[in-house]
């Protein structure tokens, strides 16, 4: 199955002169996100994580039903102001400015290995900033995993202390 095929292309979205790849006809075939949902389990499987974290939003997506099939904790990666409890937080800048991520400081135990999920890499920022975020609260990054790569972005290059395997690659 070629999943790039169920990748939406829209010109000038959000803004002038971006190409959005919109992901919302992979979600509505069941088979294809049942693939991709597939893939990226048989690299959580070589990878043998201990929980799979997730950014917010659009990465809860994949992760959520990849952590049920595999049978591991799946723990949120939010932006600030988000979860209740204590928290660690991790800032990280932007091309605009920064931003800012947090996860529950009982989140991980000391020493789990962890795949992080998103549904996209671009320039790598937010990706590199959960990879932090992970190692803050006492874990290790098995590997990064995700739909879309757009790999002119060179997002790759922040993430190379982490195995990181994507599906579709722009």
């Amino acid at each position: 199955m070629q999943l790039r095929d169920y990748i939406r292309e829209i010109e000038d979205f959000p803004i002038e002169g971006i190409l959005y790849r919109d992901i919302t006809p992979l979600l509505q075939d069941a088979a294809a996100f049942r693939a991709a949902l597939s893939r990226m389990g048989e690299f959580c499987e070589r990878v043998r994580p201990d929980a799979i974290a997730s950014v917010e939003s659009r990465g809860f997506i994949f992760a959520a039903p990849l952590a049920q099939s595999l049978a591991k904790p799946l723990v949120p990666i939010r932006k600030a102001g988000k979860l209740p409890y204590a928290t660690h937080t991790v800032t990280y800048t932007l091309e605009y400015g920064a931003d800012s991520l947090e996860v529950h400081t009982d989140a991980f135990a000391g020493g789990q290995r962890v795949v992080i999920v998103d549904d996209l890499l671009a320039t790598g920022g937010t990706l590199a900033a959960a990879g932090e975020l992970v190692e803050t609260a006492g874990a290790s990054v098995a590997g990064v995993t995700v739909l879309i790569e757009l790999a002119e972005l060179g997002g790759r290059d922040r993430l190379r202390n982490y195995e990181t395997y994507s599906i579709i690659e722009y």
